[in-house]
């Protein structure tokens, strides 16, 4: 058998035709209809685009903005908020010398916004870092001054009960203002009570510059109460702002009440409902009537100076005292009614009224009674025909609790 060798060079040719009728075949394929570039088997050999490259879009710039004037000074109401558009912040620092501000970062990145108010005639330095959607970044950078006010421009809040005081179940929430709040609602917004357990209630305005809360019936026995008065650059009306941030906690103790019965001249005294003691009394005598109605504690004076010029019973008058050493005093009404020790009226205690007003016992009987309450517990009075104000002491329970809820400014 003969083999025929076909010289190398020979083979080289055959390769090129080939080559060059399967290009030839291509170009008439691509002639004979309208491929795309993603059907070129030329690309497809080659792995390449035979189209013109393109250029990408680049993302829009990221735009941080602060929620501050142009110029001018900022007022201390001012919740400073950062926005980033076309990106997101990265982090933002709010300062004032070397105090911070600490703030709120939106999960998304969109905002930051400030965890307090300004304080007035200070300097803050605010700074902010955010990032497009290319990972360019830009800054934000501003030197802003606040406007100064003087103590008769702010108002100030104190808060009674105050911290860790344990008082009766009678107790009402008391934030007075040292200087007249006009726009009620704005500082009620910022004014919280939280007690364990939950206890519904209400604020009630009792004057420009008092406000009080009380849950709708008596605080349960146990009961922890937080008061938080965040007032601090909140806008209080007629150019007046929050001078600071106020806040109480306390506890509410066992329910310790008195029943008094102006007829029988008797006090019933029962802690968690269950009956004491009862104690023979003597109210107030004919034009000194002691008030019925629902008071509560205010404050106790083991000892306490009474004088009747400060209820306008003067030197020379028949009906004048002026007592250095009453004993187990009891405030229950800002007027001048007291639960107290009055040896001197023993004879009377249990069957008539003979005092100036005030609830009189014996000095044992007293003594008891002032070793078992506290500010807050509950004196409920009968008998006679002149009503408790609900403004002359803790009178806030005298007000059925629908219509004291309409003493709030957002109600």
């Amino acid at each position: 058998m003969v083999v025929r060798m076909v010289p190398a060079q020979g083979r080289r040719r055959r390769s090129l035709a080939a080559l060059t009728s399967l290009v030839v075949i291509g170009a008439a394929a691509l002639a004979g209809c309208k491929a795309s570039a993603e059907d070129n088997p030329i690309n497809a050999v080659l792995g390449g685009d035979s189209s013109p490259s393109a250029t990408a879009t680049p993302a829009p710039p990221v735009k941080l903005q602060a929620n501050l004037p142009a110029k001018g000074d900022v007022s201390v109401d001012t919740l400073v908020q950062v926005t980033a558009k076309n990106g997101t912040l990265k982090r933002v620092a709010l300062t004032a010398g070397k105090d911070s501000v600490s703030g709120d970062l939106a999960k998304n990145g969109s905002s930051w916004t400030a965890g307090d108010r300004l304080e007035p005639g200070t300097t803050y330095h605010l700074t902010g870092v955010g990032t497009n959607e290319d990972g360019k970044s830009r800054r934000l950078d501003r030197t802003f001054n606040t406007i100064p006010l003087t103590l008769d421009q702010q108002t100030y809040p104190s808060i009674a009960p105050v911290q860790d005081a344990t008082v009766g179940v009678g107790m009402p929430v008391i934030v007075t203002f040292d200087v007249p709040v006009t726009d009620k609602a704005a500082i009620e917004k910022h004014l919280s009570v939280v007690s364990k357990p939950a206890q519904p209630g209400t604020w009630h305005w009792i004057s420009d510059n008092e406000v009080h809360w009380r849950p709708k019936s008596y605080w349960k026995p146990g009961t922890d109460v937080t008061v938080n008065a965040d007032i601090n650059g909140v806008d209080a009306g007629n150019g007046i702002y929050g001078q600071m941030d106020r806040s109480s906690s306390f506890h509410i103790g066992d329910d310790v009440e008195m029943n008094i019965d102006l007829q029988t001249h008797q006090m019933k005294v029962t802690q968690n409902g269950k009956l004491l003691r009862t104690i023979p009394v003597t109210g107030g005598a004919d034009g000194f009537t002691t008030r019925s109605g629902i008071k509560v504690i205010i404050e106790k004076f083991e000892v306490k100076r009474m004088n009747s010029a400060t209820v306008g019973i003067g030197p020379g008058d028949p009906n004048y005292y002026n007592i250095p050493d009453v004993r187990y005093a009891q405030r229950v009404t800002y007027s001048g009614e007291f639960l107290h020790a009055a040896p001197w009226s023993e004879g009377s205690q249990g069957y008539a009224n003979v005092s100036h007003g005030c609830v009189g016992m014996s000095t044992e009987n007293a003594a008891w009674l002032y070793g078992l309450t506290k500010v807050g517990d509950v004196v409920d009075v009968t008998g006679s025909d002149r009503p408790m104000e609900p403004t002359n002491g803790y009178g806030d329970w005298n007000v059925p609790y629908k219509q004291y809820r309409e003493g709030s400014a957002l109600h």
